[in-house]
């Protein structure tokens, strides 16, 4: 048991250490700066609050994080993406969306 808890940090230390991360950088000093808090406003939207690193500089700001475009589509097969879409809805609704689909099939 002991060695099994030795390779997992020292495989989570890889990981770590080989993990490419976003590199922020102060707008006045052009200094690293650290991403201290996030706050998702929407799912293709994020305010990364910042912080300098040099300490001369000391400035907090706030960034915005945004999606911008698709690369490569998802993998994720839209039949289902529908289905998931479908069994959140009541029964009536359910119903009128399955009638909409088959309306625009024929």
């Amino acid at each position: 048991m002991r060695q099994n808890k030795v390779k997992l940090r020292e495989l989570t230390a890889l990981w770590k250490n080989n993990m490419r991360k976003m590199k922020v950088f102060c707008p006045v000093c052009e200094a690293a700066a650290v991403i201290r808090k996030s706050n998702r406003k929407h799912r293709e939207l994020a305010d990364l609050y910042c912080a300098c690193s040099d300490v001369e500089c000391g400035h907090t700001f706030v960034l915005q994080l945004t999606f911008s475009h698709t690369l490569s589509p998802s993998a994720k097969d839209k039949e289902h993406l529908l289905e998931k879409a479908l069994t959140g809805l009541n029964s009536e609704h359910r119903q009128m969306a399955l009638n909409l689909i088959n309306a625009s099939v024929a």
